[in-house]
């Protein structure tokens, strides 16, 4: 593993700063001035390493909103793959490390990349955003694994629905798991209705969106899960979200087992594969492929290579691509802001479901070593995989 890097989390104290012997006046709902004090705690990383040994929490006060800025409380954060990547110093993109800032001699770097805010306060020159108001990190690399933060416009996109039609956590999922499937059943190969495509990691949050949004466009599903005890349930509730078909890695490498592919596609083609894994898992659904078929690839579980026979390339013509959502929400802002307003109406009117989701809850009485313990917990339950579900840090 690659040395260290500490983490912290971001809890903010807000108290009303009253003048002895005056009655307060009745304040503008858009404030242009700071009323009250704020300090705040983060879960930061100082250097590079396995996040359950770097945790630890970091106290600093947060500066006066001016003008063109804003105050934002956090609502709720997950906790991603490369959010544990940049951790761990093997993600292509590094997050600011930060001192005066953040009231550190020793730069610090706060975690998290995705995101849901509440607007607290604004400079009087923000036009975009009123207090009351929910958004969503417009750009990776924020640092939402806090409570607060002072932001500006360009750092937020905001969510067009209220709380009572979409909540915190869906909002602050919206913009990476089901972006990222949006974009690979568009950009690689033109797909017909009834066509097919099949992919790995079909119970992760990728490949629930992926299974909903292609029920929804009129296409066909195999989706490969590794096997479990649990493996029917499973199955049952991938296919409750549209998936055509569910099968086991150990199916899909039996060399038998294309007879029965061939018989559920009939004419059609797997013209698209979705590759998350690696190793042996991903060579099997390359081999699933249609003459002509993109397989593509956005990550790597199995930390194993990506191997492909060369009577692929060479008999059926395959192509493969790498996909990474990151460089294209950075070279395509507006249109990734349109594919998520699109994907929150979907959850709006219940056409996507949620992914399951174990919050990592944080409360206002809660410890500094109670909230450092329950944010951990939750980095060690995705460690583990926790069976497809999702940590969201979730303050309540």
């Amino acid at each position: 593993m690659i040395p260290s890097r500490v983490f912290y989390y971001a809890v903010l104290r807000i108290s009303t700063r009253y003048v002895r012997g005056r009655v307060p006046a009745v304040r503008p709902a858009i404030r242009t001035r700071r009323d009250f004090s704020a300090e705040a705690k983060a879960i930061v990383f100082e250097t590079n390493g396995k996040p359950l040994e770097v945790l630890k929490l970091h106290t600093f006060s947060l500066p006066d909103v001016t003008d063109d800025t804003i105050l934002v409380k956090f609502l709720a954060s997950p906790i991603n793959p490369a959010d544990i990547n940049q951790v761990e110093g093997v993600y292509p993109t590094k997050p600011p490390f930060l001192t005066d800032e953040i009231s550190s001699t020793t730069p610090l770097a706060i975690g998290g990349n995705e995101g849901a805010v509440e607007i607290l306060e604004v400079g009087k020159s923000v036009t975009q955003f009123k207090p009351g108001d929910r958004a969503i990190m417009r750009h990776t690399l924020f640092g939402t694994w806090r409570t607060h933060a002072i932001a500006n416009i360009l750092d937020l996109t905001k969510v067009p629905f209220p709380s009572s039609d979409i909540t915190a956590v869906q909002a602050a999922t919206a913009s990476v798991n089901p972006t990222t499937a949006y974009r690979m059943l568009k950009d690689f190969v033109e797909m017909k209705h009834d066509d097919w495509f099949i992919q790995t990691a079909a119970n992760s949050g990728v490949g629930r969106a992926a299974i909903q949004l292609g029920r929804l466009w009129g296409l066909r599903s195999i989706n490969v899960v590794r096997d479990r005890d649990d493996i029917d349930d499973l199955k049952r509730d991938l296919e409750s979200l549209g998936a055509t078909k569910v099968v086991t890695e150990d199916e899909i490498k039996d060399k038998g087992f294309r007879n029965t592919i061939k018989e559920w596609i009939g004419n059609r083609e797997i013209k698209l594969g979705l590759n998350c894994t690696g190793g042996e898992s991903t060579t099997n659904i390359a081999r699933q492929l249609s003459t002509g078929g993109h397989l593509v690839t956005y990550g790597g579980m199995a930390r194993k290579p990506v191997t492909v026979p060369v009577s692929l390339f060479i008999f059926k013509d395959i192509h493969l691509h790498g996909y990474w959502l990151t460089r294209w929400s950075d070279s395509h802002p507006d249109e990734k802001e349109q594919i998520v307003n699109e994907i929150l109406g979907l959850l709006k009117a219940g056409e996507l479901k949620d992914v399951p989701v174990d919050e990592v809850v944080w409360t206002a009485d809660m410890s500094d070593q109670e909230r450092l313990d329950a944010f951990k917990h939750g980095v060690e339950r995705y460690i583990s995989g926790s069976r497809g579900r999702k940590q969201v840090l979730v303050h309540k």
